[in-house]
């Protein structure tokens, strides 16, 4: 039977045991996938508040807004939540490359078999 974050209009984010939720961030405009990440309640709370991607660095254990040092920062145009409550989608407008790398995607590559290609 469905509970209230299945089936109602009432947010009520379902952190995992870590306190985190995933993140998959898209272009609006060509609906590419850029990058997945991590968010506490800290850092939902700061994206929805500025309207900017902020995260949870899982190795450096810190609260992070994407392009903070690099200026290529995530616009969140529009924010949806999972059925369940445990993932969010961010559709966003970047100012430059979603990827650390310098790639405009973290998705660069794909697998061929047991190996990486990349992607075109």
């Amino acid at each position: 039977m469905a509970d209230h974050r299945d089936t109602g209009l009432t947010l009520d984010p379902k952190f995992d045991d870590n306190g985190l939720l995933t993140a998959v961030c898209t272009d609006r405009a060509s609906g590419e996938v850029l990058m997945v990440a991590h968010m506490d309640a800290e850092a939902f709370a700061a994206t929805v508040a500025t309207g900017e991607a902020h995260f949870w660095s899982r190795s450096r254990k810190a609260l992070w807004k994407k392009g903070e040092s690099s200026g290529n920062v995530l616009r969140v145009h529009d924010i949806r939540i999972d059925c369940d409550q445990d993932a969010v989608w961010l559709i966003c407008e970047p100012a430059g490359p979603a990827c650390h790398t310098g790639r405009r995607s973290c998705f660069y590559r794909r697998v061929d078999g047991d190996r990486l290609v990349p992607a075109t």
